[in-house]
């Protein structure tokens, strides 16, 4: 699949790219596309809940009252979570959520998140660029020009670019990230991907 080359006035360069099949051509998988999300979520939650049980609550130990006789319930301590302020039965504890997945099936996923906004045309090619310096309005220019400006954008560079980086960062709508870094949570979530030229062939080397 050969695609044009914009500028990031929107115009086309007069150059081209080929885009492998392997990785912009291939047949979705949705399973594995769902086990992907699903452990990049996961992978982002801190599991810091903590409630405290009946030990560890602050209180007499004394047994309030005998335990046979009364016509009550056997309560033992105030520390029970029978009392308010007492210890919470089976809590949350502090607990780690990182879950595995090989590396196969996540270059797979990125694959088909991929192949999915290409066949949808979500993906727009452009030639690298740079700021003289980190300016939000420039930045807005640029998506403008691409007819991106009122969705959710995703640009993916090949290097690190403080000033485009600096430029996008108070933008709830938009994201800049490295070729190396991208994943799928990030690809499925943008309604426009922006693929730098240099990017794609660290996409190539990521993804082979």
């Amino acid at each position: 699949m050969t695609i044009d080359i914009l500028n990031i006035q929107g115009e086309k360069t007069g150059k081209t790219v080929e885009l492998p099949a392997n990785i912009f051509g291939i047949e979705p998988n949705e399973h594995v596309l769902y086990l992907a999300v699903k452990q990049y979520l996961a992978n982002q939650r801190q599991g810091t809940h903590k409630a405290k049980e009946r030990s560890e609550v602050a209180g007499s130990t004394r047994k309030l009252h005998k335990q046979k006789g009364t016509g009550g319930s056997r309560k033992g301590d105030i520390n029970s979570p029978l009392y308010p302020g007492g210890g919470r039965v089976f809590g949350p504890r502090v607990r780690d959520y990182e879950q595995k997945l090989n590396k196969k099936v996540k270059k797979l996923a990125r694959r088909s998140a991929l192949s999915s906004k290409a066949k949808a045309g979500a993906i727009v090619f452009v030639e690298d660029f740079t700021f003289e310096s980190p300016k939000t309005k420039d930045y807005l220019n640029v998506l403008k020009n691409l007819n991106i400006d009122g969705k959710k954008s995703l640009v993916v560079t090949a290097e690190f670019n403080p000033s485009v980086h600096l430029s996008s960062r108070n933008l709830p709508t938009s994201r800049v990230i490295r070729a190396q870094d991208l994943n799928t949570y990030e690809i499925l979530k943008a309604n426009a991907i922006v693929l730098a030229a240099g990017s794609i062939e660290k996409l190539m080397e990521s993804l082979a």
